[in-house]
């Protein structure tokens, strides 16, 4: 069975194919196979699966740009050697940046590594934590949660970080380590730290400074966290909310099963680059002596003269710690987006 257009070149058969006279044609059975004859085929089908071909190009104002970058590289390489009369010596700085101690300690470049991924680390959990609570109780019913978890965000979110960390520092954390009984911990002997609390903490007599620490970046990453969730939970239909109630599911098992799925999924995104400025404003805590990265950096730069050399591995290694994160969020997101379009 066929039928011919008023252009004699559309033909639509019975076996659901149509031909459309431009090199294409397209398949609307069962299979849902289309080929748009532009190179690319799409499978519209029960498998959901689709390939294309994608080819990088550059454009003229690629071109530019790049160019713009080289040239501005290069005169920057060049004042530094001729303006400033500045002498590279990266073999040096290379040498002085990965020198161990006198007994073999690990170097302390790599110790400020180490402590860069523990504040990163504890910081995150934390700061996920306090931002889903309080991204929920922004979004809860109850007036007074509300607006006490909106004070939150407000303050958290209109102060300096850099103030922040000072009044916390000096005037809460002093209060706030004696209440919580945590002096006990700190003063107890070296030896005491198990193989365990060492790698997951440091050494005993640098846990009070990393304890401040974690808890000053993470309760500036809760405020913004929360936001990001309170605007998830408002992206999800009301006709999910109304549907959990009147099957009877309880609260707890509704945010679980039926809006936290879904509200993942769009809130993955902004949660990614969260988490990367998380990384790099673990740096302003090197002001309150904390030994990550860059407080070890400036020691390392300071004492040997090497300023721009040890300056620049600082900032490679940002670059590799937020590259390396930023890849990693990136499949879990892919992960997550692809479940809930499987499931939706």
């Amino acid at each position: 069975m066929s039928t011919t257009g008023r252009d004699g070149r559309r033909e639509i058969k019975g076996d659901g194919t149509r031909d459309n006279g431009r090199g294409g044609t397209r398949d609307n059975g069962r299979g849902g196979t289309r080929d748009n004859g532009r190179g690319g085929t799409r499978d519209n089908g029960r498998g959901g699966t689709r390939e294309s071909r994608w080819r990088f190009r550059l454009t003229r104002l690629d071109g530019i740009l790049l160019v713009g970058l080289v040239a501005a590289a290069c005169w920057i390489w060049y004042r530094s050697a001729i303006g400033v009369a500045y002498r590279w010596d990266w073999p040096q700085a290379l040498s002085t940046v990965f020198a161990t101690g006198d007994a073999g300690e690990t170097p302390f470049f790599q110790t400020g590594i180490y402590a860069t991924l523990r504040l990163s680390l504890w910081g995150a959990v934390l700061a996920s934590i306090l931002g889903v609570l309080i991204g929920v109780g922004r979004y809860a019913g109850v007036r007074a949660l509300r607006m006490f978890c909106g004070t939150y965000i407000q303050i958290l979110r209109n102060i300096p970080p850099l103030v922040f960390i000072f009044i916390f520092y000096f005037f809460i954390s002093s209060q706030l380590m004696p209440l919580l009984g945590l002096d006990a911990l700190f003063n107890r002997p070296a030896e005491e730290a198990t193989g365990w609390q060492r790698f997951l903490f440091g050494p005993p007599a640098l846990w009070e400074n990393l304890i401040s620490g974690v808890l000053c970046i993470s309760f500036i990453s809760a405020a913004y966290i929360a936001e990001v969730v309170r605007a998830g939970l408002a992206a999800i239909p009301r006709g999910q909310w109304e549907a959990g109630e009147s099957l009877g599911i309880p609260v707890l098992d509704r945010y679980r099963f039926v809006i936290f799925p879904q509200a993942l999924a769009r809130i993955a995104p902004p949660l990614t680059g969260q988490y990367i400025s998380l990384v790099k404003d673990s740096s302003i805590v090197s002001l309150i002596s904390v030994q990550e990265l860059t407080f070890v950096g400036s020691e390392i730069a300071n004492s040997s003269g090497l300023l721009f050399e040890v300056w620049l591995l600082v900032a490679f290694v940002y670059f590799l710690l937020c590259l390396s994160l930023s890849i990693l969020l990136r499949q879990v997101e892919r992960r997550m987006t692809r479940h809930f379009h499987q499931f939706a």
